[in-house]
């Protein structure tokens, strides 16, 4: 391969005395020199002879005009060269198709060629010929007339074609290619001056595009493309093509080069810079990065931690003394030995036994929530009775608001421990648990090792927050990375992804939280102890009220104690009429709202009265947010009241139906769910199959139409606990006999007509005591579920279990009949 950029230019005269011939091996050399020669000596036809032979050269293209020196190493081209330097010196020379023929036929040669003639030869010392040759006109091969002792053809001479092109475009073109030659050879400092000198020189148009084309860094073929164009302007525009690449990819080049020398400039200059610095510092007495690492080792050698990683955090140290401070890895590598070293390995706090102050501790900061206190205490029981017992691992399950985040804090407190909380809501990336790995750039190891490190201690009371709004996507699933977190048989060698190494977590107190069981994983709720945190009562509500919600806020707003007080009726009121939850959070809103009106009042220095009553919540306040649930009548036949479980607490809601002369078509409203749906159609098809029983007309189903309806549209519900519900309402304003006064009643029906027991008890309960409830009806089996409910919470209420629906409509329904009943209109039978 050829380019202008490695061509060497020189002056000579014409009978070529003084010509430079490098030391080259063969014809297929990268090292051939192009020589520019005045267009002098042009062969006539007369002077050519009849057949022409053929010199095959590989690796260029010899192009009319142009002097070419050529080392000649095959013996039969030797044989060619040497009669014909001693003859007419008139050969054709033709570039092979495929450099790597050794000995090539007459179909291995290109079909056009230039005859040359040879104006030199020269006997190398070392038995090579050279010659300086000259291309005179192109040709075309005809025939082969012989192959042996070398090639003899019959050939056509190509016409020179005048060039046809005006002037002004003519001239634009020479510019054109001699301004790229120049901008090639200036990029190549190897190039003389000269030769730029003689390329400028050059006028002839033919003349500079043979010249150039001979010279263009381009493929053999590329070149052999150029010699066979006949029109002048064609070859010229596509020399100046493969020009502007040449010389777009010496600018690359150069640029390339001046980058990376650049870098090496810059990376000499740090390093110098550095062994400065350290000097420096070791005259002012500073620590530089040798320092850093002797500290880290010294730092490790009294680190009380696990042998494994004790030999592995040495291993990183002695890798650090290896690597050059100005590498991008060395910070990196800083960072993790720095994290192995702070990491607390074998630190933990000591527990406090003494039960009686954790309970009081408890009991200090919450109200209520005996359950989940009772588990602490027996923890810290066997705790004291067996040193080594692994954590357990409790979810607080309950409605917003209740104090689940907050009793962690407590516990902490009562065992003495640091307290650690990670918030899961909304984490959707698996290396938030596990970490990165740390060949990746910004890694960092996972949240878990992060609190840790944080607390400075192995056996904090850990919080995992917000357990149930984990989600996954494509970068993995954090539920289960939490899988090994919470197994008390796996944690005690969990393994971040950065740290590389086992980390003991069966120390730690793992409290998870979540107000949701269903969104949980089930192989990760299994490895969880839930405790249910259920709402409070309005009792309850109201001593949180005065033991920590007003004082807190009170404290926070800089009151003291005399100048705001609350009555208990402005306490029930606040917590009926504005605030509609299981927990106390929007109470302590409301009640924050209270005293900051006070603190206004305080702050301006005007009169107000410093008891805070029900009519002062009200004017502050504005009009009452909420209507409570209360029980309504049993005048109208087909209305019943039904418990609710909600995630905000229990809730009551109604049921009712109504007929209207039709075809027996059944209507539900009020945004029932799926569920619901299936719970009327239930009851209704009870009701048809045991019409007779009940004293119902079988002819009323199928000549009147039947709507039942849920009020509060806007809202959905859902669920098979309105079953009996539903079933009472449909027998009712059938049969047209009133409803019980103050009774609600929850549980699931089945077409054989058993009543099954549902959930969410304790919080039904407590909505049918705030709406005036004094009669409930539920499953027989849900009676186990009031052995965890304080008595105090039944007080007042009469509670009826049953098995069968029959034993539901017995207690259900009177014998009274509506005021102003249905006078049912049936075709007679026939």
């Amino acid at each position: 391969m050829y380019s202008l950029h490695d061509t060497l230019t020189f002056m000579n005269d014409a009978n070529l005395k003084s010509i430079f011939i490098p030391d080259v091996e063969d014809e297929d050399s990268e090292e051939l020199i192009q020589i520019i020669s005045p267009e002098e000596n042009q062969l006539s036809d007369s002077d050519l002879p009849e057949n022409l032979p053929i010199l095959p050269i590989r690796n260029t293209v010899l192009f009319p005009g142009v002097v070419l020196p050529i080392t000649v190493g095959r013996t039969k081209s030797i044989r060619l060269v040497k009669k014909a330097y001693k003859g007419d010196r008139i050969i054709g020379v033709v570039a092979q198709k495929n450099i790597n023929t050794e000995d090539p036929k007459f179909v291995d040669l290109h079909s056009c060629g230039t005859i040359a003639k040879i104006l030199k030869m020269i006997v190398l010392p070392d038995g090579n010929t050279t010659i300086i040759i000259q291309g005179q006109k192109r040709f075309e091969i005809t025939d082969q007339v012989q192959e042996e002792p070398h090639h003899i053809v019959g050939y056509r001479i190509f016409p020179d074609r005048e060039n046809s092109l005006p002037k002004k475009e003519q001239k634009a073109i020479i510019q054109s290619l001699k301004d790229t030659a120049a901008k090639i050879m200036g990029l190549s400092p190897e190039v003389p001056k000269e030769a730029r000198i003689a390329v400028d020189n050059i006028d002839n148009f033919n003349f500079l595009t043979h010249f150039l084309s001979s010279n263009v860094n381009v493929e053999v073929s590329d070149k052999q493309e150029l010699l066979e164009m006949d029109d002048p302007k064609e070859r010229a525009e596509k020399l100046l093509e493969f020009m502007m690449k040449d010389l777009q990819m010496l600018e690359l080049k150069q640029e390339i080069q001046e980058k990376v020398h650049t870098d090496i400039d810059q990376q000499q200059r740090d390093y110098f810079l550095r062994q400065q610095i350290r000097v420096l510092q070791d005259e002012l007495g500073q620590d530089g990065p040798d320092q850093e690492v002797n500290a880290l080792r010294k730092k490790g050698e009294e680190k009380d931690w696990p042998d494994e990683v004790k030999v592995h955090f040495y291993k990183e140290l002695d890798k650090i003394m290896r690597m050059i401070p100005a590498a991008s890895e060395f910070p990196v590598a800083m960072s993790y030995v720095e994290l192995l070293v702070d990491l607390p390995w074998n630190e933990v706090t000591e527990d406090n036994f003494d039960l009686n102050n954790a309970k009081k501790v408890l009991d200090r900061d919450h109200f209520g929530l005996e359950k989940v206190k009772d588990r602490i205490i027996e923890y810290l029981a066997v705790r004291k009775l067996k040193q080594d017992l692994k954590g357990p691992i409790l979810c607080l399950y309950g409605p917003p608001g209740v104090g689940k985040t907050s009793l962690g804090k407590s516990i902490a407190d009562a065992l003495n421990r640091k307290y650690v909380r990670m918030s899961l809501g909304g984490v959707h990336d698996e290396a938030e648990v596990r970490g990165h790995r740390k060949t990746y750039i910004g890694a960092m190891p996972g949240k878990i090792i992060q609190n840790l490190n944080r607390a400075k201690s192995s056996n904090p009371v850990f919080i995992l927050d917000e357990i149930d709004k984990v989600s996954s996507d494509f970068r993995g699933d954090p539920s289960s990375a939490l899988l090994e977190v919470l197994d008390p048989e796996q944690n005690g060698t969990f393994k971040d992804n950065y740290l590389e190494v086992d980390y003991d977590l069966s120390k730690v107190l793992f409290i998870a939280t979540a107000n949701s069981l269903d969104t949980i994983q089930p192989a990760l709720r299994d490895r969880m102890e839930i405790i249910d945190v259920s709402g409070y009562t309005l009792e309850e509500k109201v001593e949180i009220a005065k033991k920590h919600l007003i004082p807190k806020q009170r404290k926070e707003h800089g009151l003291k104690s005399t100048e705001i007080t609350f009555e208990k009726g402005a306490i029930n009121k606040l917590i009926n009429d504005y605030t509609r939850e299981s927990g106390v959070r929007s109470l302590e809103r409301k009640v924050a709202a209270v005293i900051r009106s006070v603190a206004k009042s305080v702050a301006m220095e005007e009169e107000y009265d410093p008891k805070i009553t029900t009519q002062r919540v009200r004017e502050i306040l504005g009009p009452e947010i909420f209507d409570k649930d209360n029980y309504e009548d049993n005048s109208v036949p087909g209305v019943v009241t039904g418990l609710a479980w909600t995630p905000s607490g229990g809730d009551i809601l109604f049921i009712e139906s109504s007929l209207s002369r039709g075809k027996g078509k059944l209507t539900l409203s009020g945004q029932l769910g799926d569920v619901m749906k299936e719970s009327a159609v239930a009851a209704l098809s009870y009701l048809r199959s045991h019409s007779d029983s009940l004293g119902i007309d079988y002819r009323v189903f199928d000549h009147y139409d039947l709507h039942v309806h849920v009020p509060a549209g806007a809202i959905p519900k859902d669920g098979p606990s309105a079953g009996i519900t539903m079933l009472t309402s449909l027998a009712s304003v059938f049969t047209q006999r009133k409803v019980k006064k103050h009774l609600a009643m929850t549980g699931e029906i089945t077409l054989r007509g058993k009543v099954l027991p549902v959930g969410g008890i304790k919080e039904k309960i407590l909505a049918a005591r705030r709406a005036g409830i004094k009669e409930i009806l539920m499953c027989h089996k849900n009676e186990k579920d009031l052995e965890e409910i304080n008595p105090k919470y039944l007080k007042g209420l009469k509670i009826h279990f049953v098995e069968f629906v029959p034993d539901v409509l017995e207690i259900a329904l009177t014998k009274q009949k509506a005021s102003n009943p249905i006078e049912f209109i049936l075709p007679e039978e026939k």
